[in-house]
């Protein structure tokens, strides 16, 4: 089993976290998804572009009244590779804890 290398990337892992805790076709917007990353403005949408470019989240725009708004949903294919990256994370934790209850 292998890590997702665009999943990896912690900011990315952050923002996959947020979005796979929303039930199916739920949306977080932008400044909420910055909050919760930390990331800058300019970081967030290069990670978002490198998710969206994966097929791992889809990216709508539109405008509230004048203001334009920025909602991002996980895709199935984010919401498979996200599962299958938790998994690579805890056969790691597993393996790291087998090797430490056999060492005298």
């Amino acid at each position: 089993m292998e890590p997702d290398e665009i999943i990896h990337q912690s900011v990315r892992l952050k923002i996959m976290s947020a979005l796979n805790a929303l039930t199916d076709g739920e949306a977080l917007d932008f400044p909420r998804l910055k909050t919760m990353s930390g990331a800058t403005d300019g970081n967030l949408g290069a990670h978002l572009t490198t998710l969206e470019n994966a097929g791992y989240v889809k990216i709508e725009k539109d405008f509230v009244g004048k203001k334009p708004r920025t909602q991002v949903t996980m895709t199935k294919d984010g919401r498979k590779a996200f599962a299958r990256h938790v998994a690579y994370l805890k056969d790691v934790i597993d393996n790291a804890n087998l090797a430490e209850g056999s060492q005298p």
